[in-house]
């Protein structure tokens, strides 16, 4: 297992942690009523997925 040699400074850890940050979530437009969706996902607002519906909203 690998062992850090040495402490490192609180400069090198809050700058190595600056970069860790979360995604924005990426959403499409839902090609029938043109709400946000998230993708390979069936629309909540109207119920489709792939053209055809899916669930009964």
């Amino acid at each position: 297992m690998a062992v850090p040699k040495r402490k490192m400074s609180r400069s090198n850890t809050r700058s190595r942690r600056a970069q860790w940050k979360a995604t924005v979530v990426a959403t499409v437009a839902c090609p029938q009523c043109r709400s946000p969706k998230l993708p390979h996902a069936a629309c909540s607002v109207c119920g489709t997925y792939n053209g055809r519906q899916v669930i009964e909203v």
